[in-house]
């Protein structure tokens, strides 16, 4: 019996991992390879096609509509990234303070990530057409260019603050508390204590947060669609966005294939960059 349960076991878990594994490649990686080859074609989606080669990557750095969703993009997901951490390392730091209600607070907090970004998105697109205006008695942010992008913004932090405060609340309960007593007898007070003392100890929270932040606001897509749907005149298309409008119903899906690859290789670039970079400093700290 003792020979015959590893057995057992490693039978039990093939046939758990086997499905999985099956359904993943046929979801994930499949369209994926399939995606890759038609990036190489003119398929506009449905019909036949021929193979263009490498003309597809060569337009894209001709296109000023695809250059201008990645400038919006990339302005997008580093302005929203930066004012996430700051704004909910600052929450964390106040919900893990002595407070009455603490718990009942986080879990107030965390609503807003439970909701779906589409729901939040109309809620907020009913917000800025309707109530904002009527308050102040100007025009909607949402038909203005240079305030569109703002009210996007707004809308991705509001719903990202969240989680980035639950991980943030997760690494300041691992500091020792004999680091801060250590640090009172060396007069480290306000600032000085954050600074040297929290903020390098809770350094690899801060670089998951970074990294998934910037990931998911280049990705950013649902609050585009719900709030804006690229425009005013084009001025807040994501590259998401794009992608999907003139790959899916404008006949560009070869084209827009490339550009998700080429899309697909910034992201991971970018993600490898930021580790690199944000490990030497905590390796630094």
């Amino acid at each position: 019996m003792k020979t015959k349960r590893p057995e057992n076991r490693n039978r039990t878990f093939a046939l758990i991992t086997i499905p999985i594994v099956a359904l993943f490649f046929c979801f994930n990686t499949l369209p994926l390879i399939r995606g890759f080859i038609y990036s190489f074609t003119n398929f506009k989606g449905y019909g036949t096609f021929n193979w263009v080669g490498g003309r597809n990557y060569a337009d894209l750095f001709t296109d000023a509509r695809v250059g201008n969703s990645y400038l919006f993009t990339f302005k997008l997901a580093v302005t929203a990234t930066i004012i996430v951490n700051v704004l909910s390392l600052i929450m964390a730091l106040a919900l893990n303070s002595k407070i009455k209600f603490k718990s009942a607070l986080r879990g107030l907090y965390f609503i807003p990530n439970i909701l779906g970004a589409l729901v939040v998105g109309y809620i907020f697109n009913y917000f800025f057409t309707y109530i904002v205006p009527y308050l102040t008695k100007t025009t909607s942010m949402l038909a203005d260019k240079k305030t569109a992008w703002i009210a996007i913004v707004i809308v991705c932090a509001w719903q990202s603050i969240a989680m980035n405060t639950i991980i943030y609340i997760s690494g300041l309960q691992t500091v020792p508390a004999e680091v801060y007593e250590a640090g009172a007898l060396d007069g480290a007070t306000g600032w000085a204590k954050f600074w040297n003392l929290t903020f390098p100890l809770i350094m690899p929270f801060f670089t998951i947060n970074m990294v998934l932040c910037m990931k998911n606001f280049l990705m950013v897509f649902d609050q585009i669609v719900a709030l804006t749907a690229g425009g005013p005149a084009q001025s807040t298309e994501s590259i998401s966005y794009l992608i999907y409008k003139n790959g899916m119903s404008g006949g560009q899906f070869g084209y827009q294939s490339a550009n998700a690859v080429i899309f697909f290789l910034v992201i991971v670039t970018i993600s490898v960059l930021q580790m690199k970079f944000l490990n030497k400093r905590e390796e630094q700290l």
